[in-house]
This record gives structure tokens, sequence and C-alpha cells, in this order.
């Protein structure tokens, strides 16, 4: 079947090699890069790195810089193809934690705390050197509650780790999957 003109001929000879040449121009310019876990990530881009995130809180829980630097890397070699590099990759994390809390979240009839909130926050530089509009600065925080009848030491462990994959989980996020 041949593709019909409405113009004339002579425009249409014209007009017809224009028209496929920018089409061409169109499909050839697509970059179009996907992934089945929701991270775009440009090609170009091969090398990772996450820095070890000191502990800069007031209260320090041994254990916690490592826990998370190992959680990020973990999440990145399972969501992205990208080699982990020990210097400085084609994208970078670093930063810190900078508060781990807890307080008394609501009061009960006895003037007790009847819940308390625990709250870690971690300040991220991420750096894309390939793409640097994706690069970004931003403290991220996430809190659990946990009932004032029990004692911190016996949660702490439990909480901070359901705390590290949900900042784990944001900071991926905020990185790669550009929604």
């Amino acid at each position: 079947m041949a593709s019909k003109c409405n113009l004339s001929p002579r425009v249409c000879k014209v007009i017809m090699p224009y028209l496929l040449l920018a089409l061409v121009s169109i499909v050839q310019g697509c970059k179009i890069s996907y992934s089945f876990t929701g991270a775009s990530i440009s090609p170009d881009v091969k090398t990772l790195s996450v820095q070890y995130f000191e502990n800069r809180a007031n209260l320090v829980q041994p254990g916690l810089s490592q826990k998370l630097t190992d959680a990020l890397i973990d999440k990145c070699k399972a969501q992205t193809n990208l080699g982990i590099i020990n210097g400085v990759g084609d994208v970078n994390f670093e930063g810190e934690i900078s508060d781990y809390n807890t307080r008394p979240l609501t009061v009960g009839a006895d003037a007790q705390a009847a819940t308390n909130r625990f709250t870690i926050s971690v300040r991220i530089k991420f750096t894309n050197v390939v793409q640097p509009e994706f690069s970004y600065e931003q403290t991220f925080s996430r809190y659990e509650d946990y009932s004032s009848d029990l004692d911190l030491s016996a949660v702490e462990v439990s909480l901070s780790d359901k705390i590290i994959e949900l900042l784990v989980e944001d900071i991926f996020n905020k990185a790669f999957v550009n929604w």
C-alpha cells in the first residue's frame, strides 16, 4: 500500500524527505532508560560510591554508622547494575547521622509519657557528575513510635533497623527514582 500525499506531487517530493529526516532525528535523539525497580539511571553512569556515614548525633549508637552505610550499598547493589567503587564514582553518596533521639509523644492521664517517638535523621549529599541536575543535599528523617512501658534499650535495635530501611529507601528514591 503506497502512502498518499494530498498535496501536489511536486510539493510532496520536496516535503517528504524533510519529514522523513525530522522523524529519524526525533527517534535517534530519544534516549530512554528504564528499570523494573523504578530506578531511572543514565546509561552513561557506570560507577557508584558510598562514603562512610559519620555519626555526629548527640547520642551515638555504636555500629549505626556502619549499618546505614552497608544498607545503602546493599540497596544500590540490589537495585542497580552500577559498579561499586571505593573512591568517588560517577554518582556518590556522602553524609552523616545528624540526629538520634527519643522523646515523649503523648501523655497519659497520670501525666506520664504514654508513647515515645524514636527518630533518626541523616544529612545526605548526593553528587551525580554525569547529570548534575540530579545532585542534591537534603536531610532525611524517619521515626517509629513505641510504648513508654518499654525501655528504649529493649526496642532500640528493631526500631533502628526499621528506620534505617525507610531512610535508605528515601535516599535511594531521591537519587534514582525520578517520578
